[in-house]
């Protein structure tokens, strides 16, 4: 498989977060030194906490309910569990135009165009990272706003223009795992997930939707697949 290609990578199982950067970590040099091509690769966690760059204390609510983990990725405090899609995004920003704003839009694109083929809309919000879901079926919020619930998250990492960590669905999760942050910093509005909104979606669905809208957002790039049937990802 020459370095020119994206790979994709789908992990059976839960991959232990720590093992999950030190892949990435791995990858992202290599992808930098042009000996392995870009990866998208798939997975879910057991459950646990990550905080980002600006996580504050106080966010993290209840603080021995799950392993909480550090990591340099943007954002706060954001939980991983199972049933939630993690994609972790290892890509040549620099080939890509050297622009991080515009690559962090191409996410959010991604994630909406993943959704819409659910027919669901999802939306970004000036101020809120991730995105968001309208919900009139439920009570405006205390500033008279129609309620939204957060679906997917965005946290990434740089290092020489090579992305690393990425975006995460929430599939079907445990709701009430999130109750132990607040989620990216942010108390007025929810979390849902494609199954909460009554959408009989699997992980498998979410996986071809996301392959199927990763080239309108990013453009075509020659593909070889792979698949890990390891639990682990330092078994990759």
């Amino acid at each position: 498989m020459s370095a020119d290609q994206l790979e994709w990578r789908v992990s059976d199982g839960l991959t232990s977060y720590p093992d999950a950067v030190a892949v990435m970590e791995e990858r992202a040099a290599a992808i930098r030194a042009g000996t392995a091509p870009e990866l998208i690769w798939l997975v879910e966690h057991p459950p646990l906490y990550t905080a980002g760059t600006s996580a504050k204390p106080a966010d993290l609510t209840d603080p021995d309910r799950f392993e909480v983990f550090d990591t340099k990725r943007g954002g706060q405090y954001t939980y991983h569990g199972p049933g939630q899609r993690v994609v972790y995004v290892m890509l040549d920003v620099g080939a890509r135009g050297h622009d991080v704003r515009r690559f962090v839009q191409q996410l959010e694109e991604w994630v909406i165009a993943t959704l819409a083929e659910f027919n669901l809309a999802g939306h970004i919000r000036e101020g809120r990272v991730g995105v968001w879901i309208e919900r009139p079926d439920k009570p405006r919020t205390i500033t008279g706003k129609m309620a939204e619930d957060k679906i997917a998250a965005i946290g990434i990492r740089l290092r020489k223009w090579v992305s690393f960590h990425g975006i995460s669905i929430n599939v079907e999760p445990e709701l009430d795992h999130f109750s132990g942050i607040v989620p990216c910093g942010i108390t007025e509005y929810g979390v849902t997930s494609l199954v909460d909104l009554g959408l009989p979606v699997t992980m498998d669905d979410v996986d071809v939707a996301l392959r199927r809208s990763f080239e309108d957002v990013f453009g075509s790039t020659p593909q070889a697949q792979g698949t890990d049937h390891g639990h682990s990802a330092a078994q990759t």
